[in-house]
C-alpha cells in the first residue's frame, strides 16, 4: 500500500513537470502560420519602385534648346553669356539650368531630294544645289551626310558616309517622276537615320549637330504622315530643317531687262510657306533662290550658323504629359536688337516610340 502511494505520487510529480512543456508546445504551434505576413515587408518595396518614377519624370521634363543669335545686320553674335539670356515657356519665365556655347561641333547632314514629276524642270537646280552644298558644308574626315530621294516614298540612295565625291555620284544619277510625299520623307529621315548618326570619336561621341536640307516646291499629296507629324518628329529628334525652293515664280527687277531677275520672290507660292513653316518651326532657314549661283552666300552662312550656336536647357513649371504643344521664346533683353532663332516650341509628350539617343545641345524634349 505504501509502495502504491509512492509510485502515485512520482506520476503526479511528473505530470507538474510535464504540465509547463505542454502549454510551450500549445503557444509555439500557432506561430508558424502566422510567421510569413507579407504586409510589413511588402510595403517598403514599393518606396524604390516610386521614387524610380519620380526619377524617369525629372528626366522627361528637360526641355533642351539649340539656337542661333543675330545682330542687325544678320551677322553671328557667338561672345553671348548665360545672363544675357531670358526664356519663356508658354508666357511663363523659365530658370535656366543648362547653357552651353557649342562651335565647331560635327555636321550629320540628310540631304533629302525631291524627285517627283512636278520638279521635273528643276532636277538639274536639285543636283547642282545639293551637291555645292556639300562640297561647300562637309568637312573631310569630320562631318558625315545622307542622300534620300522622294516621290511617291522616301528611299535611301547614299547611307552616311564622309565621302563627297560619292554622294555627287548617287546625287546625279537621281531622275523626276511619280507623285510627292515630302513629310513622309522628313519623319523617316529623322527616325531612321537622324535619331542614330553615326558618332564621332573623342570624348563627347554623341555630341554632333543634325541637320536636313530639304530641296523641293514643298507640293505633298501622297504622305501618310501629316505637316504636323513631320515637324513634331524634327522637333523631338533634334533635327533643324533648311529648305529650299525650287519654284520659279520671280519678278523682273526692270522692264528693259527681263533677263535680269530681282533679289526676292514675287511672292510665296502656297509650297514655298510650307517650307518657311518646316524651317521655322525647327529653328531653320527657307531660301528661295533661282539660280544656284544665288545659294553660294546662303551654303556659307549655313555652314557658319551650323557652328556657332547655343544650348539652353530647362525644366518647365507648367509642365504636364497631355500632348498640348508649348511655344517657347528666348529674348536677349539688353541687346534689342538681336534676333533670336530657335525652334518655336514643343509637344507635351513622352518619347515612347521615338529613339531617345542622347544629344547634349541639340533641341528636344528628353
Amino acid at each position: 500500500m505504501q509502495m502504491r502511494r509512492i509510485i502515485t505520487s512520482i506520476f503526479l510529480a511528473l505530470a507538474l513537470l510535464l504540465l509547463p512543456l505542454t502549454d510551450q508546445a500549445q503557444q509555439s504551434s500557432p506561430d508558424k502560420p502566422q510567421a510569413p505576413t507579407p504586409a510589413p515587408s511588402s510595403a517598403p518595396k514599393q518606396e524604390p519602385a516610386q521614387k524610380s518614377n519620380e526619377t524617369i519624370i525629372s528626366v522627361v521634363n528637360l526641355v533642351d534648346v539649340l539656337f542661333t543669335v543675330l545682330n542687325r545686320r544678320n551677322k553671328l553674335v557667338p561672345e553671348l553669356e548665360k545672363g544675357d539670356f531670358k526664356i519663356w515657356d508658354d508666357k511663363a519665365p523659365q530658370e535656366i539650368r543648362y547653357f552651353s556655347k557649342q562651335t565647331d561641333l560635327p555636321l550629320r547632314i540628310g540631304m533629302l531630294l525631291d524627285t517627283s514629276n512636278s520638279i521635273r524642270d528643276r532636277i538639274k537646280f536639285e543636283q547642282d544645289a545639293s551637291t555645292n552644298f556639300l562640297f561647300s558644308v562637309l568637312r573631310h574626315n569630320k562631318d558625315e551626310a545622307f542622300v534620300m530621294t522622294f516621290d511617291d516614298e522616301p528611299q535611301i540612295v547614299q547611307p552616311f558616309t564622309g565621302d563627297a565625291g560619292a554622294l555627287r555620284d548617287q546625287i546625279t544619277k537621281t531622275r523626276a517622276g511619280g507623285g510627292t510625299a515630302i513629310y513622309d520623307a522628313i519623319y523617316e529621315a529623322c527616325v531612321k537615320e537622324l535619331s542614330h548618326p553615326p558618332r564621332p570619336p573623342g570624348d563627347q561621341p554623341d555630341v554632333v549637330r543634325r541637320v536636313m536640307i530639304l530641296i523641293s516646291d514643298g507640293e505633298d499629296n501622297l504622305s501618310t504622315h501629316t505637316r504636323g507629324d513631320a515637324i513634331e518628329m524634327a522637333q523631338r529628334t533634334s533635327v533643324v530643317i533648311y529648305a529650299i525652293s525650287t519654284s520659279t515664280q520671280w519678278v523682273s527687277l526692270s522692264q528693259t531687262d527681263p533677263n535680269k531677275m530681282a533679289d526676292r520672290k514675287y511672292h510665296l507660292t502656297d509650297g514655298d510657306k510650307i517650307l518657311q513653316e518646316l524651317a521655322e518651326e525647327t529653328g531653320g532657314r527657307a531660301f528661295f533662290p533661282y539660280h544656284v549661283d544665288d545659294l553660294d552666300q546662303s551654303f556659307q552662312d549655313i555652314g557658319d550658323e551650323l557652328r556657332n550656336q547655343y544650348s539652353i536647357a530647362y525644366l518647365p513649371t507648367n509642365y504636364v504629359l497631355d500632348g498640348r504643344y508649348h511655344k517657347i521664346r528666348i529674348e536677349v533683353p539688353e541687346h534689342k536688337g538681336y534676333q533670336v532663332r530657335a525652334r518655336r516650341g514643343y509637344f507635351a509628350r513622352a518619347n515612347a516610340n521615338v529613339p531617345t539617343t542622347p544629344n547634349p545641345g541639340g533641341a528636344g524634349i528628353k
